[in-house]
């Protein structure tokens, strides 16, 4: 059987074999085939605020390991620019600050912010310079209200992968949610991204692993919705937990929910609780470690450690120990491929379609 074709038809498919995970050739062929091509959740554009502002970072550290930076010019233009020199490739920033022009300190070329070449020392003989290539290539990012996604390679707009997301919660006041630096942290996983992503996707667990979290949601009502490049999980709180104040124009007005749990392909997670929001970013490192980013940002203070939204370190922990039991069990030469619940397993399954689908195609 094709190691990537997953049936469409949940009830009679397999799931993704065990030689994904423990792979070192599938690792890398998912930076390429997969990560490359799609969107990642980068920060907040509180960290370009003013026109000057320079902000590097590194897309995916240790795994595509491109260093970039953010910058937003003096016309109050946004920028997502390589953080390399054209001239000998030298890391151009290295801090968040505030500049007039970016100037690389190991042989003085000057961009300006918005990555344009602007003079180079000791190159008045040098011949057609300068050109197009010796210009800050630009890397295609965009924004929802405040959240800054980037992706290098992109198979579609940002929209496509979100849309669902900003259109189900428009009614929330994101430009109010303010970072919580204290409240956010990494976890090292010793598991594969993508069994983290599985466990993520399905509410199957719940009952098993999280009795605390079980206790305040109501597991009948439990769903999932599926979009092309994200689903969502819906979480119903039970009878007096704590769940949303929804807007009136919210198409789940009247309904008791606790959490909204969305999964944007391939890695990133956005949970809304009524206190605000937790994104969780699942960063690769290698075949069988992966590191989970928690990123907070607290809406309404006074509704912290209520409800689904509540005790995050501990489910977290739980998760955790999970799937690091299962990355231990699919080593074993006696497990291939599993089956899906029809019933609660389509965020999973719809998960490895996309696999599939972004392997075989692009």
């Amino acid at each position: 059987m094709d190691l990537f074709n997953i049936d469409i038809d949940i009830s009679i498919a397999e799931t993704l074999p065990s030689e994904f995970y423990n792979s070192e050739k599938y690792f890398e062929l998912s930076k390429e085939k997969i990560f490359s091509r799609t969107w990642q959740y980068v920060c907040d554009t509180d960290n370009a605020k003013v026109p000057g502002q320079i902000y590097p970072f590194t897309l995916l550290e240790n795994y595509l390991d491109e260093p970039l930076i953010l910058t937003r010019d003096k016309s109050d233009r946004l920028h997502c620019l390589s953080n390399v020199c054209t001239h000998r490739g030298n890391i151009l920033v290295e801090g968040s600050c505030i500049e007039k022009n970016i100037v690389c300190r190991y042989h003085g070329r000057r961009f300006d912010l918005d990555g344009k070449f602007l003079s180079m020392p000791e190159f008045a003989e040098v011949k057609n310079f300068p050109s197009k290539k010796d210009d800050l290539p630009e890397i295609p990012f965009n924004t929802w209200e405040k959240f800054l996604f980037v992706s290098l390679n992109p198979i579609v707009p940002l929209q496509d992968f979100i849309g669902e997301m900003c259109s189900r919660m428009s009614w929330l006041p994101l430009e109010e949610f303010v970072f919580d630096t204290s409240r956010s942290r990494d976890y090292l996983i010793k598991a594969n991204w993508a069994l983290y992503c599985e466990n993520y996707l399905e509410g199957f667990h719940i009952p098993y692993i999280h009795t605390g979290l079980s206790n305040t949601l109501d597991y009948s009502g439990y769903k999932t919705e599926l979009f092309q490049f994200s689903s969502l999980q819906i979480g119903i709180g039970k009878s007096g937990e704590d769940c949303f104040d929804l807007a009136k124009d919210s198409p789940d007005y009247g309904q008791n929910i606790s959490a909204y749990y969305f999964w944007i392909f391939p890695n990133i997670m956005f949970n809304f609780y009524p206190w605000g929001l937790s994104i969780n970013i699942v960063k690769p490192l290698k075949p069988d470690l992966s590191k989970v980013s928690f990123l907070t940002y607290i809406y309404d203070e006074s509704r912290l450690d209520k409800g689904a939204g509540a005790g995050l370190d501990k489910v977290e922990r739980e998760d955790e120990a999970i799937v690091e039991n299962v990355q231990k069990g699919i080593k074993s030469k006696n497990y291939d491929r599993g089956r899906y619940s029809v019933k609660r397993e389509t965020g999973t399954h719809h998960f490895h379609r996309l696999i599939a689908e972004m392997v075989n195609e692009f």
